[in-house]
């Protein structure tokens, strides 16, 4: 009987190591070009995309846009640092959209930046590299010689500008992965003037996402529609503090909780941390293929709307919240 005990325990281990390789040798592998602006999901974005086995970062730009530029830098430097990847060049975008986001939102980035755990006084920040944003996309599109991803989690202006000047560009892009836009759902621009149809992302410049919208680039949104199913609960929170004795974990708690306040469940939601689990667990997001089309100005300035003879693009719009949950804590116990 304990023979047979034995061996059923041994099976159910083989079979288990069998279907995480099956399941895991389905997962692409990708180079990522990743362009953030500085909020604190930008930040746990970065986290996710260093702590993803089968991702590598050819370079991050900061957007100045829903961030003061210097400590989100400073704060993307850190980060790197933490995770022993200084070999990763950073570059400072020059951009500015004409809609600049809320300044208190734009502060976040001093938050992170002054965080203890990201604190290593015995050494100086190497600098970023002199290049702008747009131009040092382009300069590592120019040199790869294979496709990359591009990862945006803020506004869009670089890598649309860098298309504009060099749209030969486009063969070594494989897919723009974005959180932007609002579908079906409202926006989240309440500003005056404006019908709130549009999704800040979009808002801040929705020039260069019309143009965006002009190459014939595979383009994957992540809009309102499904980030607005993913809250940032006390209960997930608490989840994450429970294993906060992994390092990474208690990086990303940290972070976290610099955006709660007193309604906790519904206050901030897995805006660019969804979009970036699309690199490493996209069976948790239900996507559909829709045509769209943008506004560039006007009182629905930034709206992205869906619209037969518009372009095509694949679009989220629903989530596992529990499956994208539990990856995420798996994710973070490193």
């Amino acid at each position: 009987m304990k023979k047979t005990t034995v061996l059923i325990v041994i099976f159910l281990v083989l079979f288990s190591l069998f279907i995480f390789n099956l399941s895991a040798s389905t997962i692409e592998s990708r180079t990522v070009l990743f362009d953030h602006d500085g909020g604190y999901d930008d930040f746990l974005s970065l986290i996710m995309l260093l702590a993803m086995p089968y991702i590598e970062i050819e370079g991050i730009v900061i957007t100045p846009a829903d961030c003061y530029l210097e400590p989100a830098t400073s704060a993307t430097i850190k980060i790197l640092r933490f995770f022993k990847r200084l070999d990763i060049e950073v570059s400072k975008g020059t951009i500015h959209g004409v809609n600049p986001f809320p300044r208190e939102w734009r502060e976040h980035a001093y938050h992170v930046d002054a965080l203890p755990i990201l604190a290593d006084y015995k050494y100086v920040l190497p600098a970023p590299v002199s290049e702008p944003g747009h131009e040092f996309l382009a300069r590592k599109l120019r040199e790869s010689d294979k496709k990359l991803t591009v990862l945006i989690t803020g506004p869009v202006s670089n890598i649309a500008s860098a298309l504009e000047t060099n749209p030969s560009l486009s063969t070594k892009i494989e897919e723009i992965v974005w959180m932007g836009g609002a579908l079906l759902v409202n926006g989240n621009v309440r500003e005056h003037e404006h019908d709130g149809s549009a999704e800040w992302n979009a808002y801040w410049d929705p020039l260069s996402v019309q143009k965006l919208w002009q190459t014939d680039i595979p383009i994957t949104i992540v809009p309102l529609d499904a980030t607005n199913h993913v809250p940032v609960s006390k209960e997930f929170l608490k989840r994450l503090a429970h294993q906060s004795y992994y390092s990474v974990s208690d990086l990303a708690v940290q972070i976290w909780t610099k955006a709660v306040g007193p309604s906790y469940e519904y206050l901030y939601f897995m805006w660019d941390t969804l979009t970036t689990s699309y690199l490493g667990a996209p069976q948790y997001i239900i996507f559909q293929n829709v045509r769209t089309k943008v506004t560039p100005s006007g009182k629905s300035a930034g709206r992205i709307e869906i619209n037969e003879s518009g372009r095509p693009v694949k679009a989220a719009f629903n989530v596992d919240v529990v499956g994208l949950k539990s990856y995420l804590l798996d994710l973070f116990k490193k």
